[in-house]
C-alpha cells in the first residue's frame, strides 16, 4: 500500500495515544513535563481536534505523528508555526520515518499551505539527543527559557524553509 500522509482522525486516537506514549518513554524518565508523554486518550482526542495533527500511515497502519498547533499560548512565544507532538512507533525509529513526516509537513503543510517560510520548535537542553538531531535538520535556537516547572532549560528552534536569495555585489 506505500506511505500515506493525512490529517489524523478521531477513530486514530487510541493508536496515536499508545505510539505516543511509547515514543515519549525517555521523556517521562528524563522528568519533563510534556503533556504529550503522560497523555491519555482525552488528551490526544483534544490534540486530533484543536490541532493540525498528522500521521504517516505505512501499509494501513500509523508509525507517526506531529501535531502543527493551533494554540494560543504558543503564539505568546512567535507567531510562526509551531510544531509538537513528535512521535515515531518505537519499532520504526532510526528508519527515517519520522524525518519523512517532519519534512513532508515542513514542505506540504506549513510552506505549502501556510505559506510560512519558517517553522518553530521546542525542546529540552536536558534531553540527551533531540537538540542536536534538529540543529542536523536545519534548526537554530533562537530563544531560551526557564517556565520554572521542573524541565530547566527550554530551547525554542526556528527553520528558514526556503533558501534565501543570494544577492551579488558586482563591481
Amino acid at each position: 500500500m506505500g506511505e500515506v500522509y493525512r490529517l489524523a482522525e478521531q477513530k486514530d486516537a487510541e493508536q496515536l495515544l499508545d505510539i505516543t506514549y511509547r515514543a515519549y518513554q525517555l521523556i517521562r524518565e528524563l522528568g519533563l513535563h510534556w503533556p504529550a508523554a503522560n497523555a491519555d486518550l482525552a488528551l490526544v482526542e483534544d490534540n486530533i481536534s484543536t490541532n493540525e495533527c498528522y500521521v504517516l500511515e505505512v501499509s494501513g497502519t500509523i508509525i507517526a505523528t506531529i501535531t502543527l498547533s493551533k494554540e494560543e499560548e504558543v503564539k505568546k512565544l512567535s507567531s510562526l508555526p509551531f510544531i509538537k507532538w513528535f512521535a515515531v512507533s518505537p519499532e520504526y525509529s532510526n528508519k527515517g520515518y519520522g524525518g519523512k513526516l517532519l519534512d513532508w509537513v515542513e514542505e506540504h503543510i506549513i510552506l505549502g499551505q501556510l505559506g510560512s517560510p519558517e517553522v518553530t520548535l521546542a525542546t529540552a537542553k536536558k534531553h540527551p539527543w533531540l537538540v542536536e538531531m534538529y540543529e542536523r535538520r536545519g534548526y537554530e535556537r533562537f530563544l531560551e527559557l526557564d517556565l520554572q516547572n521542573g524541565d530547566g532549560i527550554m530551547y525554542l528552534l526556528k527553520k528558514t524553509l526556503i533558501n534565501k536569495p543570494h544577492f551579488i555585489q558586482r563591481g
